[in-house]
Parts: C-alpha cells; sequence; structure tokens
C-alpha cells in the first residue's frame, strides 16, 4: 500500500507528519516502488546493515554536505542513535493501533506498521535536541579545559627546551622599536583626542560620501578638489629579499620620464609657472608637487603648500607593491636611487607640517617611518629630530627604549640631542604620579646622572641654553672655566652645528621652573666633580676633539630641511655655495641613475645674450652650461 493510503488511513493530511532526521529527504521514486522498497528498509530510511557511511542512504544529494553531522548522530557516547523505542512506548502505539482500527487484519496490520514508524521519529527529534544541548555544554567544558592544556604544554615545552617554537608572538610581546601604527599616521586621530570627534569630523562628514576613489590609503585623505586621479607611470618592484628585509624601489616608466624631463627643464628657467603648466597635463608628478609646495610656502600659502604635498603622498601610495608595509619596520628603499627620494622628502615636509600643526604624536609616526625605510644610512638624519617629537608627544618611554636599545651599537649618547633628552624624559617621567615610588624614585636617579654626563660631555650647550630660557646663571657658574664662554667658542665646529641645531629646536623644553631647579643641581654637581680633577673631565674633551671634525653629509641634508636659522648659520662654506633645490637637497656623490636625462641644446646659446648676463649671476653658474 503507498505511502498516501496510510495516510488516509490515519486521518492526516500532507505536510503534518513529524519532523525527524530523514524528513527533509526527497523521494525520487514513484508510489508503488516506494511501496516495494519500503520493507527493504530499516526505521529511518537505513539499511539494516549498521552504521557509518556505508549505513547511510542519502535521497537528496544536498546531505552530502552535512555527512559529518549524520554521522555524528549516529554514535552518541557509544550507543547507537537508531536503537528501538522503549517497550512501554511501543507497546502502547501497538494498542492503539488495534483499537483504533478493526475492519480488516491487513489494515490492523498496516496501522502496527505506521505508528511505530511516527513515534520513531518523535522520538528521534526529542533525542537530538537533548544530544545538541549535551553538545553546548561539552564543547564549553572541553574548551576552557583545553586551553588551560596548551598553556599547560607550551609551559613545558619552554621550561624543558628554553626555546620558544614558530608560532604567533604572546599578547605581552614587545614591538618593534620602528614599528608604526596605521591608526596614529592618521592626524585626526589625534586631533580627535584634543578637541573631540564632533569638532573634527563635523565639516568632513558630507564630503567624504560624495568621493569617489579608486583606493583607499593611509598616508592621506583623498580630496574632492584634487584632479581626477589617473596612474602617472609611477610603480614600484622588489628588488631583492635577504636576512627578513625587502628592498624596493620606485620606477618611471617611459611617460613619467618625459615629464620628469619637462620639471627639470622648468626648474631651470626659475619659473614657477612652468611647474604649475606641468602639472596641469600631469597633475600627479612628485617632483612638480614637492617643488610647487616650496614656492606656496615661501609665499606664506601653507594650506595650499600642505594640499601639494599631501597630493604627492597619495600619488606615491598608489604605486606601492603589494609587499610594500608601511608598518612592519623590515622593506627598505635606496635613497642613492632618485625616484626613491621623492618618497623620503614628501614624508619629511609633511611630518613638518603636522609638527606645526600642532600634532607632534603623529608626526612622531611619520619620523619612525622615514627612519625604518633605511636605519642604517639615515639619509636624512633623523636621529636629530625623533627625541625632540617623542619629548613634545610625551612618549617619554618610547624615546628611553630606542635609547636603550640602539646605544650600543649607534653610540646615540654621543649627539647632544640624544644626550640631553633621555635625561629629560627620565626627569619628567620621574614628575608622573600614576608610579609606584620606587620607580619614580629610580626614573629620578638615572636623570641625574645621565645630565650630569651631558654636561660634562658638552659643556658649550649649557649657556645658550640657559640665554634661549631668558635665565641668567649665577656668577659661579658663567665665570667658571668650564662653562664660561672659553667653552662654547673650543668646541669643534661640527659640534657646534648639533648644538646650535639642538638648542634651536627643543629649547622651549627646558623653560619649566621644575626643570631648571633640578638643572641647576646637577650643574653644581658637576662644578664639583671638576673642581676635584674627576678623569672624565679630560676624557671627555679628548673625545670632541676626535669625534667632531666634520659633519657627514646626511647631517649637512638635515639641517637644511629644518631651515633653524642657527644650524643653517653654522653650515660650512663648501655646502652654502652649492645650488641646493627643495626636490632634492644634497643628493649622494655615489647616485644610481637608472635612466639618463638627453642632451639637449641650451635656449641661451642662441644669442640670447641678456639671459645669459642674468644667468651668470648665479653662483652655480658655469661655462659647461652653454
Amino acid at each position: 500500500m503507498s505511502r498516501r493510503a496510510l495516510r488516509r488511513l490515519r486521518g492526516e493530511q500532507r505536510g503534518q507528519e513529524p519532523l525527524g532526521p530523514d524528513a527533509l529527504q526527497f523521494a525520487l521514486l514513484d508510489d508503488d516502488d516506494a511501496e516495494e522498497e519500503g520493507p527493504k528498509q530499516g526505521l529511518g530510511g537505513r539499511r539494516p546493515g549498521g552504521a557509518g557511511k556505508e549505513g547511510v542512504r542519502v535521497n537528496n544529494r544536498f546531505e552530502l554536505i552535512n555527512i559529518e553531522d549524520l554521522e555524528d548522530d549516529l554514535v552518541v557516547n557509544g550507543e547507537k542513535s537508531d536503537c528501538t523505542l522503549p517497550d512501554s512506548v511501543s507497546s502502547g502505539n501497538k494498542g492503539r493501533a488495534q483499537r483504533g482500527n478493526s475492519e480488516t487484519k491487513q489494515d490492523g496490520d498496516v496501522a502496527k506498521a505506521g505508528f511505530p514508524e511516527q513515534s520513531n521519529a518523535s522520538g528521534k527529534l526529542r533525542k537530538k535536541k537533548k544530544k545538541q544541548k549535551n553538545k553546548k555544554s561539552c564543547t564549553g567544558e572541553s574548551s576552557e579545559n583545553g586551553l588551560e592544556d596548551i598553556d599547560r604544554i607550551l609551559e613545558r615545552i619552554e621550561d624543558s627546551s628554553g626555546v620558544i617554537h614558530p608560532g604567533p608572538p604572546p599578547l605581552n610581546s614587545r614591538k618593534h622599536v620602528l614599528y608604526v601604527e596605521h591608526r596614529h599616521l592618521n592626524p585626526d586621530t589625534e586631533l580627535k583626542r584634543y578637541f573631540g570627534a564632533r569638532a573634527v569630523l563635523g565639516e568632513q562628514r558630507p564630503r567624504q560620501r560624495q568621493r569617489v576613489y579608486p583606493k583607499c590609503t593611509w598616508l592621506t585623505t583623498p580630496k574632492s578638489t584634487w584632479p581626477r586621479y589617473s596612474k602617472p607611470g609611477l610603480s614600484m618592484r622588489l628588488l631583492e629579499s635577504k636576512k627578513g628585509l625587502s628592498f624596493f624601489a620606485f620606477e618611471h616608466n617611459e611617460e613619467y620620464q618625459q615629464a620628469q624631463h619637462k620639471f627639470l627643464v622648468a626648474v631651470e628657467s626659475m619659473e614657477p609657472n612652468n611647474i604649475v603648466v606641468l602639472l596641469q597635463t600631469s597633475p600627479y608628478h612628485v617632483d612638480s608637487l614637492l617643488q610647487l609646495s616650496d614656492a606656496c610656502r615661501f609665499q606664506e600659502d601653507q594650506e595650499m603648500a600642505r594640499d601639494l604635498i599631501e597630493r604627492a603622498l597619495y600619488s606615491m601610495e598608489c604605486a606601492f607593491h603589494p609587499l610594500f608595509s608601511l608598518t612592519s619596520g623590515t622593506c627598505r628603499l635606496d635613497y642613492r636611487r632618485p625616484e626613491n627620494r621623492s618618497f623620503y622628502l614628501a614624508l619629511y615636509k609633511q611630518m613638518s607640517f603636522l609638527e606645526k600643526r600642532g600634532c607632534p604624536r603623529t608626526a612622531l609616526e611619520y619620523c619612525k617611518l622615514i627612519l625604518s625605510l633605511e636605519p642604517d644610512e639615515d639619509p636624512l638624519c633623523m636621529l636629530l629630530l625623533i627625541d625632540h617629537l617623542a619629548l613634545r608627544a610625551r612618549n617619554y618611554e618610547y624615546l628611553i627604549r630606542l635609547f636603550q636599545e640602539w646605544e650600543a651599537h649607534r653610540n646615540l649618547s654621543q649627539l647632544p640631542n640624544f644626550a640631553f633628552s633621555v635625561p629629560l624624559a627620565y626627569f619628567l617621567l620621574s614628575q608622573q604620579t600614576d608610579l609606584p615610588e620606587h620607580e619614580l624614585a629610580s626614573a629620578r636617579q638615572q636623570a641625574s646622572l645621565l645630565i650630569q654626563q651631558a654636561l660634562t660631555m658638552f659643556p658649550g650647550a649649557l649657556m645658550p641654553l640657559l640665554e634661549y630660557c631668558s635665565v641668567r646663571p649665577d656668577a659661579t657658574v658663567s665665570d667658571h672655566r668650564f662653562f664660561g664662554p672659553d667653552a662654547e667658542i673650543s668646541q669643534p665646529p661640527a659640534l657646534s652645528q648639533l648644538v646650535s641645531l639642538y638648542l634651536g629646536r627643543s629649547h622651549f623644553l627646558w623653560k619649566e621652573p621644575a626643570i631648571m631647579s633640578w638643572l641647576e643641581e646637577n650643574v653644581r654637581e658637576v662644578l664639583q666633580a671638576v673642581d676635584a680633577g674627576d678623569p672624565a673631565v679630560e676624557a671627555c674633551e679628548n673625545r670632541r676633539k676626535v669625534l667632531y671634525q666634520r659633519a657627514p653629509r646626511n647631517i649637512h641634508r638635515h639641517v637644511i630641511l629644518s631651515e633653524i636659522k642657527e644650524a643653517v648659520a653654522a653650515l660650512p662654506s663648501d655646502v652654502t655655495t652649492q645650488s641646493v633645490m627643495g626636490f632634492d637637497p644634497l643628493p649622494p656623490l655615489d647616485t644610481i641613475y637608472s635612466y639618463v636625462r638627453p642632451e639637449r641644446l641650451s635656449p641661451v646659446s642662441h644669442g640670447n645674450t641678456i639671459a645669459l648676463f642674468f644667468r651668470s649671476l648665479l653662483p652655480n653658474y658655469t661655462t659647461e652650461q652653454l
């Protein structure tokens, strides 16, 4: 008899039968075929052969997706899930079937065969719910126990071998000292902390809904007022990877090289309008944007100058290689390649704008990024600036950590800025009230020790510092031979340049009365050591004469970019007589050229004597230009 007839005998309608584990199977056979195969199958549509994949009959192809769940339902706690119902339930079903239908023996037998099938399905549904509850409770307990077991295993491995196997770093692991955080590259993050999100993003939200740009960037936020972006021919390629470092280089295609040649011609003409004309055809040419930004800054148009720098950074970030990372600290760019220098200078100028804007924490992140691109050579000498930004951002722990990790191989204490900034960071850290007493006392003691070493090594920095801070020194200090006028005059020119650079940039950090009182105490301690004939005083004097004979080229490049008047005035004459271009100040002597500028006829060679006369007045004029 077909299933349709069984449903009519029980008074049921289609769709009212209880749902069981096999209720959603699609029967692809006819009613007669199903009737014939019905006696061959056991309860639940399975072969009577047993459990596992061989005992599961799948009428619906999509059940194969959850075949593992079916296997889990077959065996729970070591018992088969298709076991027969209890005797009381089965006997009750049989009795109701015999009382409810007594017309014929065949009909009664059919009822006996039908009702146990229904009760078995409902019983399976109840069992499945219980199993799910048990699984949830068991998985919660097992996950907690599993985590505890994993922790014990890891502790046992570390205790036995002392070697930590490769894997994800622990939560308390310290990041690399040059690690850059993406969120701190956005100045809005810092401004929100000062003024609140509503004040910072109040005017930006409507504009951001309308703009559509092809790529999301970290260094800048594209503006709707910028020209439509199209690839200017700038790209980046991976040169090599060795010792965990990846070396990249920017590249110019033929179209970009032609724009670069036109830019050099426009620079030689000394007419900013020619650069403006070039930007109309190549709106994302990086060197043109950098040079025009300097021209706008000289004309006191700071907003336009900053906008041009951001556009240059956006153009270069869109050309990044997929493997180039701003945050890892393991990606390198060789400054000797002219194509890479634009990125260095754009980052430096953006950092300067951020510092002037009142975002020292963001500027510190940019400084770390520049330093991470080539930390060994440090072409822009960011070590002369990073301490200043760390103090302004009140990130004293970072400055102390950098000093502790790099002092052994970089001799940071021989730079006047680190010699004075690190003890100042320790002292400011000792003034915080949220630290334990023993840490405050240790920081104060370390600060006093380091400032005494700095005053002994660089005695010529004390009197200019007091003059910057409008403090009149005591007669015992100003008249002493160690800190008197002779100390400043006798120091080497290279050292005078470094001291002038540091004091011109960071002197205002020393103006607080508490700092001046602490400095006065340590000056007296140094004078007592000098009068007592401490051998460290003579050792420092000999070291000054040997170490500071001549400043390297990267320090001169940093002084030019800093535009600090006192430091620029101390530059040697061979540097000041050179022509310095804003897009490439003091290029390295061992530059690596990837393509050469083609030779061309100079326009002054065609008899333009007036132009020739004015060009001859320039300090960088030579007859080779003809």
